[in-house]
């Protein structure tokens, strides 16, 4: 390790917290989670005192430093090739479209690339808004689309959305599978666009029903307004198909993609869409079609990272993911059935959320641990998280519901990990049950 990197490593911490966010750094001490990463082994974090964590996060689909993405990244800066083209006409950004777009089927022949999921967001809100000129945007009630300020818009009512008030106008959340809400919304006549997630992770690990899937695609194209899937949780193999969207009866008219679309190396994010909805909205001439762009969009260094991701998600993958996903969440579901604080585990793939039910003991609440502004939130799910990062598990609640954990494993996780990670959740969710 060069002096540099071990300079950082041993003071960047303490810098973080009185520079960046100390309350973070708080939190993660009052929750034992574990924070002092300084490197890697396997796919895995390693602490500074040697522990190995297994993380779940869901950002990492292949593991942290996977060698071929690393490898594809250095390629880049061992070369004399350019990473940014000032033209903002990009070799590197020409090749990841066309890799995306054939992994589509080419269903979709446009693709615009940025750095964050809220980004790919804002992005088809503005898509939507040139296409079809009207005003109004329609999200899912809890969902999490991002914290830019379009994106937060959409979010679900609490501290992300809440304090930033007057938001974005037009902008309307409806019920999850309530047909009747969707028909009377949809309906009318100035929608531009509803955007919603296949599965909320931060709303739940909720999944959108088939009848749901089927009105969205047919009342979305009745009535002229755009359907936008956020697949930034759900797409690239992470549910057990490429897209969590290849089988609605419909495509959407765009998909977003982010998280571990850059191998976990790079941020970068992409919205794709039609050739017709890209001319429509900004196809008039050169200045239009510059109307909605990014400085560092597609440049080399994060191009080659998602390729080298995309090399990575076989078709083999992709179906050993639905495979071990629906074996693992049938394991949970028998390890966990006849403990008491169990209520169900349901996701698709490797997206897996365990719901669990409140604690009843009075001293197992938020109140009793001084915090009485987090009064509303369960506790079962962070004292779950809590012991499980002692036994090597990165794992943490949903945003919007913290009764329910959502854990997001590595593509390339051994099965025995799995039924080690099933054995632990037991055994600690048990060990919470007699405190309660």
């Amino acid at each position: 390790m060069s002096a540099r990197i071990d300079h950082i490593l041993h003071r960047g911490w303490d810098d973080f917290r009185d520079f960046v966010n100390p309350l973070i750094v708080l939190r993660t001490e009052l929750s034992g989670e574990p924070t002092r990463f300084v490197k890697t082994n396997n796919g895995k974090l390693v602490d500074n005192v040697g522990n190995v964590v297994e993380d779940l996060h869901g950002t990492q689909a292949f593991g942290h430093r996977h060698p071929a993405i690393t490898k594809a990244v250095l390629e880049v800066l061992e070369s004399d090739s350019p990473n940014w083209f000032p033209s903002r006409v990009s070799p590197y950004a020409g090749a990841l479209a066309r890799r995306l777009c054939d992994r589509t089927k080419m269903a979709y022949q446009r693709a615009f690339f940025a750095s964050s999921g809220s980004e790919a967001v804002e992005s088809a809100m503005k898509l939507a808004r040139a296409v079809t000129r009207k005003p109004k945007i329609l999200s899912i009630d809890r969902a999490y689309h991002g914290c830019t300020f379009g994106s937060c818009a959409l979010m679900s009512p609490g501290v992300f959305r809440d304090p930033f008030a007057p938001h974005l106008p037009g902008v309307e959340a409806i019920p999850i599978n309530d047909l009747d809400a969707l028909d009377k919304a949809v309906s009318q006549a100035d929608v531009a666009a509803i955007v919603v997630e296949p599965i909320q992770l931060e709303g739940g690990v909720r999944t959108l029903s088939p009848e749901y899937i089927d009105a969205l695609c047919a009342l979305s194209e009745k009535h002229g307004a755009l359907l936008v899937a956020d697949e930034v949780q759900t797409g690239l193999g992470r549910t057990g198909q490429f897209l969590a969207s290849d089988t609605w009866p419909r495509r959407p008219d765009a998909v977003l993609l982010a998280k571990h679309l850059g191998g976990g190396l790079l941020p970068i994010s992409a919205m794709l869409t039609r050739k017709d909805l890209w001319e429509r909205a900004y196809g008039a001439d050169f200045e239009t079609s510059e109307a909605h762009n990014c400085t560092f969009s597609g440049s080399a260094l994060v191009c080659v990272a998602a390729l080298a991701a995309l090399d990575l998600i076989t078709d083999d993958v992709v179906d050993r993911v639905r495979r071990d996903g629906d074996a693992f969440r049938a394991l949970l579901r028998d390890k966990l059935a006849e403990l008491p604080g169990f209520v169900d585990v349901r996701g698709a793939g490797f997206v897996v959320g365990i719901e669990l039910s409140p604690a009843k003991n009075p001293w197992l609440n938020f109140e009793h641990f001084g915090m009485e502004q987090l009064s509303h939130h369960p506790t079962t799910g962070l004292l779950l998280c809590h012991r499980l990062y002692k036994r090597g598990y990165f794992c943490f609640v949903c945003g919007h519901d913290w009764s329910t954990l959502r854990l997001q494993p590595r593509f390339d996780i051994p099965w025995e990990t799995l039924e080690a990670f099933a054995e632990a959740t037991r055994e600690e969710l048990a060990r919470l049950a007699e405190l309660d």
